[in-house]
């Protein structure tokens, strides 16, 4: 069903058995779980698919280590376990990721860490290789027979200085351990989207309806591409909207505190030494003022972060110079020879983590767990209730849509009857096992579409096994590549468009590709991207040009993209 008959269908039928609010990756995964279970249940979000909160992610799929200090087990335990089910469940986006720690002392924070867990500490402090090799043989406990990854390994000086030539030679120890890459967090998310419609005709997923107001049984939508306004009726509503929790409650007329964020920023650059010098590893560790900062391969660029700053307004997140002059000096610390400036920046982004409330005194200290909010009766004018998702991690979200749907589901009186625990997501789906298979895979492909091995093997790099469904959109007609992005073709971008719900020119560079975030956009790439996306909805003159101007606008403002 398009946008166009579902929007008739709900003006036609109101009534839905439960409305999302907000398509982050926690809305999206209990969006796919209800889903699963057989609910009429409508997603929203006022912007585009995981464009808030969830896009702004360190692309980690990892347990939190660090979170052991604060006690938080149950999380860590958690977290481990969906972890690795990422691994199995999406093997096209998220891979096993070797995480370097280095380290420059070796008994520091040995008698911080207790104080911290007590409660009785916390000022952030730089922690020693006898207090790390402590928790990550705890790490590594979580894990237990489920060896998804290899248990972590810890190297002397010489032989840290011998693996990572660029390496500080002031370190005393390193130590690597595993966590996930998720190498594109936003297709993730979309597919889960997709998957959820493919599978139940009852699952509906809308992007750009923003939430206007409620009372009594309606809950009043408006369409942002049209501006129109309509009306449908929920016998339970989820607010997904992350960091903007309590400001879509104040829509509904409800007023909640719910939410204490942090603002986390991270860059992208262009660094074709500092690449080489981490390789395929993460490099994660303290900075001297004790926040946790990576450096992160991502394709052929390096993924720097992130910061933990308080916020008031999500809207107002950016990635401030002074993040970026953080940035640098902190890659220094770890690899001082390498010269690094902001002429190697070539994307920024920034976003606030949707946690609860907290008087804690630092934000490290503030809890990465999740909770349901629950609003309903007396408390609100609403015949329905609200279930308000505070915090969540892209790791654990699974679990956590999970926890959402069982509470949904015995409130609507529905058997749970099937799990997400083991489902393949998307293009992870069938996915071979090993390099013989891929290679199988390729070729029975190359066979049956005309497509070159060479291009196939870069779309399954991209979509994973979902390039069936856009090998067989493509060769329905004839195809070019891009003149300004030869690697991606017309009809490659003709797919993302009328088969993942691409409504605006930023949908594309940003979210259903990684060409704004790798850097690979040029003016004349924005304006080629723009044309086939006018021609596709039929866009007029006064329209593509409002569209090119706002992304442009866009990758300005928020990324320090200037074109």
């Amino acid at each position: 069903m398009n946008r166009t008959d579902t929007l008739s269908s709900l003006k036609a039928n109101p009534r839905v058995s439960v409305l999302i609010v907000g398509a982050g990756i926690n809305g999206i995964g209990a969006f796919r779980d209800l889903a699963l279970n057989g609910v009429d249940v409508l997603l929203i979000d006022r912007g585009d698919f995981c464009s808030g909160a969830s896009a702004a992610s360190s692309h980690m799929a990892h347990g939190g280590i660090r979170y052991l200090e604060n006690g938080e087990f149950r999380l860590v335990r958690e977290a481990v376990g969906e972890r690795n089910r990422l691994i199995q469940n999406a093997p096209h986006i998220v891979k096993p990721l070797p995480t370097a720690v280095p380290m420059f002392k070796y008994f520091s924070g040995l008698f911080n860490a207790p104080l911290k867990f007590l409660g009785w500490l916390d000022k952030p402090s730089e922690r020693g290789s006898v207090i790390i090799k402590l928790g990550l043989m705890m790490y590594d406990a979580y894990t237990g027979g489920q060896r998804t990854v290899p248990r972590h390994k810890f190297y002397s000086r010489a032989q840290s200085l011998k693996k990572w030539g660029k390496l500080n030679p002031e370190i005393v120890n390193t130590a690597v351990y595993y966590d996930g890459l998720i190498s594109n967090p936003e297709r993730l998310a979309l597919e889960l989207a997709l998957d959820a419609e493919a599978d139940n005709p009852n699952a509906r997923a809308l992007n750009y309806v923003s939430l206007v107001s409620g009372s009594g049984k309606n809950v009043i939508l408006r369409d942002e591409l049209t501006d129109e306004t309509f009306e449908v009726e929920p016998g339970l509503l989820i607010n997904a909207a992350g960091p903007w929790i309590d400001f879509a409650n104040h829509s509904l007329g409800v007023t909640t505190r719910y939410i204490g964020g942090t603002k986390g920023s991270h860059l992208v650059l262009n660094h074709p030494e500092l690449r080489a010098a981490i390789g395929e590893n993460e490099f994660f560790f303290e900075n001297r003022d004790g926040r946790i900062v990576l450096i992160f391969p991502l394709q052929d660029r390096v993924l720097v972060g992130t910061s933990d700053i308080k916020i008031e307004h999500p809207d107002e997140a950016r990635c401030t110079d002074e993040e970026v002059n953080y940035f640098l000096e902190m890659i220094a610390r770890v690899f001082p020879d390498i010269k690094i400036g902001h002429e190697h920046v070539v994307f920024a982004f920034s976003g606030v983590r949707p946690l609860a409330n907290s008087a804690a005194k630092t934000t490290s200290q503030y809890s990465r767990d999740h909770h349901i909010e629950v609003l309903s009766g007396d408390w609100t004018n609403l015949n329905f209730p609200v279930y308000s998702l505070v915090g969540g991690k892209w790791t654990s979200f699974r679990a956590f849509s999970e926890e959402v749907t069982d509470k949904a589901l015995q409130f609507l009186g529905i058997q749970r009857n099937k799990s997400t625990r083991e489902l393949p997501i998307g293009g992870g789906r069938n996915y071979p096992r090993n390099a013989e298979e891929k290679n199988k895979y390729i070729n029975g492909l190359a066979a049956w579409t005309g497509l070159s091995r060479d291009r196939l093997e870069l779309l399954f790099e991209r979509y994973g096994t979902r390039v069936e469904s856009l090998a067989e959109f493509m060769k329905l007609s004839e195809d070019s590549p891009l003149n300004s992005l030869p690697d991606f073709s017309k009809r490659e971008i003709l797919f993302l468009i009328h088969h993942e719900k691409a409504k605006r020119l930023d949908d594309l560079v940003l979210r259903r590709t990684m060409l704004a975030m790798l850097g690979r956009l040029t003016r004349d790439a924005v304006m080629e991207v723009n044309e086939i996306m006018a021609e596709a909805h039929g866009w007029g003159a006064e329209r593509k040009q409002a569209e090119a101007e706002k992304t442009l606008r866009v990758l300005q403002d928020r990324h320090k993209v200037r074109l």
